[in-house]
């Protein structure tokens, strides 16, 4: 048995002395590990960072075995990603949530082109990839069968002034049927409707926030897993940017009079 095709680097632990146990995702053979021999030397290390695009080989004496994987490298997004906090842990969030959502060598090749899509968009900066992460999530939702319903107002059918999402049908909510329950809706960012639609730092971790309930009660809360950390300290490290760069402001102080 063998396959080779372009790959994504979601992970690679640790095996044996000097192996890795290395998961990759393609666009046919879905989410797949395999033994990576001497993955952890000096030579090869850099190779199997997560994030990294390669191209992949995999051979197995029997389809069901672990096999044996290698690889060449195509695109080093891992050691791009370390200049800056924010586009690294991108990348470990977004791989966080492929591996631990996606089934095992089961294709999903909208999934892998999308993953590809936001890899490539670090390169461009985090103001590109940060939406095109949020739409991927949105994405791979759907195509586990757990989209969220985002074209008319789940009270009143309206189509136009969509500003919120409920948390327990998932649909979307408009600001005039949402107002009164506002504390208890998810926001709605523009740029997860309307791809063309300018977005800010405040949009995207609403959009986070959005995706990163539903993935954590449906993808991963029905596998009774929380979300993965990497994917969780995303949208922490963005949320304490956000915090930086506008604190909040005090209105008067105890002295006022």
């Amino acid at each position: 048995m063998e396959w080779a095709a372009p790959a994504v680097v979601l992970s690679a632990r640790p095996y044996g002395e000097g192996g890795v146990i290395a998961t990759v995702l393609t666009e046919a053979q879905g989410r797949h590990p395999g033994l990576v021999r001497g993955g952890g030397s000096r030579g090869q290390v850099a190779l199997w960072q997560t994030g990294n695009l390669i191209e992949a080989r995999w051979v197995a004496r029997l389809a069901d075995q672990l096999g044996a994987l290698s690889g060449e490298m195509v695109h080093a997004a891992a050691a791009l990603a370390m200049e800056d906090a924010l586009s690294l842990a991108t990348l470990a969030g977004a791989c966080a949530v492929a591996e631990g959502a996606l089934p095992e060598r089961e294709a999903h090749p909208a999934i892998f082109h999308g993953l590809v899509s936001v890899i490539a968009g670090l390169a461009r900066g985090t103001d590109t990839a940060l939406p095109l992460l949020v739409r991927w999530e949105a994405l791979l939702l759907a195509d586990l069968g757990y989209g969220l319903d985002l074209e008319s107002c789940a009270a009143t059918g309206a189509r136009e002034g969509l500003e919120w999402v409920s948390p327990r049908s998932g649909r979307a909510v408009s600001a005039k049927a949402g107002a009164p329950y506002a504390d208890r809706l998810l926001r709605l960012p523009a740029f997860l409707r309307e791809p063309d639609a300018a977005s800010t730092p405040q949009d995207w971790l609403a959009g986070l926030r959005l995706t990163g309930f539903f993935l954590a009660r449906d993808a991963f809360g029905l596998q009774h897993r929380p979300l993965p950390p990497a994917r969780q300290a995303l949208e922490a490290r963005l949320a304490d940017q956000l915090s930086l760069t506008h604190p909040p402001t005090h209105q008067g102080s105890p002295d006022a009079r």
